[in-house]
């Protein structure tokens, strides 16, 4: 565990709501839709071990949205990656923790923020394991709105071409992207009828409930031959009511008002 507990703050600096000026344009609520998601990855699902960050059998996980780090940061200072002070340094110069994920903060595995690229390297993951006959799985969390990038649909005819069953992809489907309603930008629908004619073993879920999480991981486990695709749907800006289903919030920063409040819903 962190080597402190992580301050009562902590889904708010996972949807990264920061004081600091040179934080402002952080997305206020681009982590809370998926922070059930991340929470059910390392508190549950994947063998990792906080003080051997490279430990060869270690589960790999590729944020392919690489706009949610605030969320993978407070994960990982929970588990015991780093400092739950740390968390503060989110984009200051010389910090390890900067607005997308690098390898330089511990238990990153690549530097992911331009949107369609995770699966791809996520595929190559599970290829090595393979050709290394290791046990490890690689684990994926794309954004829906980055499901408009073709390299995304190329990665998965590749992982389904070659059978990657250690290879399990979460959708954070919550139905906004940047600029507005995916339904009005670019609609997906029906998305996991495209995933399965991709070839990929696919399950909808809801994305807050654990319960759903982890049986859908256990199903990915046992599934032989293909690639699993877990759509969880959410809401983005869960658990606070004034950005819950709400656009234009993605590089704006609360008011100390609004900040106030949230915390407050939070609890």
């Amino acid at each position: 565990m962190a080597d402190g507990p992580v301050d009562p703050d902590f889904m708010l600096y996972s949807g990264g709501f920061f004081s600091d000026a040179d934080k402002r344009l952080m997305s206020q609520i681009r982590s809370l839709s998926a922070t059930e998601l991340l929470v059910a990855l390392y508190c549950h699902e994947m063998r990792h071990d906080p003080q051997h960050p490279a430990w060869p059998e270690r589960d790999r996980f590729v944020l392919s949205k690489g706009h949610a780090a605030p969320g993978l940061y407070a994960v990982l200072a929970e588990c015991g990656y780093l400092p739950a002070a740390e968390l503060m340094a989110l984009r200051k110069l010389d910090s390890r923790l900067q607005g997308h994920p690098t390898p330089d903060a511990p238990g990153v595995e690549v530097a992911t923020g331009a949107l369609g690229q995770g699966l791809s390297f996520a595929v190559g993951l599970a290829l090595a394991a393979r050709l290394k006959g290791a046990a490890w799985r690689t684990y994926v969390l794309l954004g829906d709105g980055e499901m408009h990038e073709g390299q995304v649909w190329e990665a998965a005819m590749t992982a389904a071409k070659y059978g990657l069953e250690r290879l399990t992809a979460i959708c954070d489907y919550n139905h906004f992207t940047q600029t507005g309603p995916i339904e009005v930008t670019k609609p997906l629908a029906p998305l996991a009828e495209k995933w399965r004619a991709f070839g990929w073993h696919t399950l909808e879920i809801d994305g807050h409930d654990f319960r759903q999480i982890l049986s859908a991981f256990a199903v990915a486990r046992q599934t032989a031959g293909r690639p699993t695709m877990i759509i969880a749907n959410t809401i983005k800006g869960k658990g606070v009511s004034f950005l819950e289903h709400a656009a234009g919030w993605h590089g704006r920063a609360p008011n100390a008002e609004q900040a106030a409040r949230a915390l407050e819903e939070i609890g």
